[in-house]
């Protein structure tokens, strides 16, 4: 039997795809790479906004030719957006099988129950499931950069967000079985490892014998497997975002300079509104931290533009707390409302369409320039660059990030992914340098 798995959302779903395709392969399936092959087809899906959800439909209705042609073939729906519509997704004539993120163990019987008992679900969340013993298979063509889970769910509950109610509560895992993954991955010949969590800086593990490890320790240990890989992570948290972790960054010189730490919002009506748990004035304090103790550090962000009662003045709050921190780049949406969270129970979706639009227009727009000025003074300096994969645009070039994760662009010259290189800046623009190696 053979699976086609495809993803949709975030660094964290690849990593279940890997899982899941992990505990498929141990009960006989084979990965293929297009649907025409496939007798089990499972998208893997995301809830964060509705576009994300409305492309899955999308999906299905292909999937559903597959069917047609081929009525042996089963599509099953994982993720979250299985966490959230449930029963519902299994009025949709291509589903055969609902799994929720915490289902995966699941996945070989519910396949096989679909040809004896019809459509199957399994959307139970759990508080204990962290996949922890399972060796997740990857499957990135290049071999460079793999993602290992350090936790599940989140305790956040911001009013906008989706994810606490379709992956469940925080729990974190076993620190062994993470060093017991990045060996393996080290030994496998990848170059990078990216840690990832809803919120790593809550991560802390308790054992047996009462001795514990936060982030900053299983940061530091995992950095210390290998000085030659590079260590990643995401997502902070500005509210538990510690000094601890910014000081073991400083002393590996191989865990990336680089922090994803998601404002939302300027405004400290607007982040109260969230359920943020921390104010404008805290923010900035942490900001000031990261470029004390890592002066060169790359910070990026998340920012949300026309949440629920969001004013001009809010707005302008968030515009001038990014001409404030000046971020290298940012992840920048409209609010989408999401059935379920706290804001769509409490909060009208107030702000008009055309308004967002213009806001989100002029968050784009400031993040844009704020960029391309971060970027110019790069022009002429030197960076290491891990390679990655050839570029998008061209086979004679290769695509690489430096610790800060700029993206740089640079003829290939015999290189190949997976190898460092020293490159030098000749021009940029607000997302990539351009670069010749030296």
């Amino acid at each position: 039997m053979k699976v086609f798995i495809e993803t949709y959302g975030c660094q964290m779903n690849v990593n279940d795809s890997e899982v899941a395709l992990s505990i498929l392969q141990k009960a006989g399936y084979e990965r293929c790479d297009t649907l025409e092959e496939a007798d089990l087809i499972l998208i893997n899906t995301c809830s964060v906004r509705d576009n994300a959800e409305q492309r899955v439909l999308g999906r299905l209705d292909v999937f559903r030719q597959q069917k047609r042609r081929r009525p042996g073939v089963r599509v099953g729906v994982l993720g979250c957006m299985a966490e959230r519509l449930k029963e519902k997704l299994l009025e949709h004539p291509a589903v055969d099988i609902v799994a929720g993120p915490d289902a995966y163990r699941d996945l070989p019987r519910l396949a096989a129950a679909v040809s004896v008992s019809g459509k199957q679900i399994n959307t139970l969340l759990s508080h204990e499931e962290t996949y922890g013993d399972i060796a997740p298979v990857r499957m990135d063509d290049e071999g460079v950069t793999a993602f290992i889970s350090i936790m599940r769910g989140c305790n956040n509950v911001c009013a906008y967000c989706i994810v606490p109610y379709v992956r469940g509560a925080e729990r974190s895992r076993d620190p062994q079985s993470i060093l017991r993954e990045a060996r393996s991955l080290i030994e496998a010949g990848y170059r990078e490892i990216n840690l990832l969590g809803q919120n790593v800086d809550s991560y802390r593990w308790k054992g047996e014998d009462g001795a514990s490890l936060d982030f900053a320790g299983l940061l530091e240990a995992v950095a210390e497997l290998d000085p030659k890989v590079r260590i990643r992570f995401a997502t902070s948290h500005p509210k538990d975002m510690s000094d601890a972790v910014l000081l073991a960054m400083s002393r590996h010189a191989n865990i990336c300079r680089h922090i994803h730490l998601p404002v939302q919002s300027g405004s400290d009506a607007m982040l109260e509104k969230m359920n943020r748990k921390y104010t404008r004035a805290h923010y900035l304090e942490r900001i000031a931290r990261i470029r004390e103790i890592l002066p060169d550090c790359a910070i990026t962000t998340d920012v949300i533009a026309g949440f629920c009662g969001e004013t001009e003045a809010d707005h302008e709050a968030t515009l001038s707390l990014m001409r404030a921190v000046r971020y290298d780049s940012a992840f920048m949406f409209q609010y989408s409302e999401r059935p379920g969270t706290k804001a769509s129970r409490h909060f009208p979706d107030d702000v008009p369409a055309e308004v967002k639009t213009r806001r989100l227009s002029e968050i784009i727009a400031l993040q844009n320039e704020i960029s391309l000025e971060c970027n110019r003074p790069l022009v002429g300096r030197c960076f290491e660059v891990l390679i990655e994969c050839m570029s998008k645009r061209s086979d004679a070039e290769l695509m690489g990030r430096t610790s800060q994760n700029k993206s740089c662009v640079f003829p290939a010259a015999g290189h190949k992914p997976g190898e460092y290189v020293t490159v030098r800046v000749l021009s940029c623009t607000s997302a990539t340098l351009r670069c010749e190696i030296v």
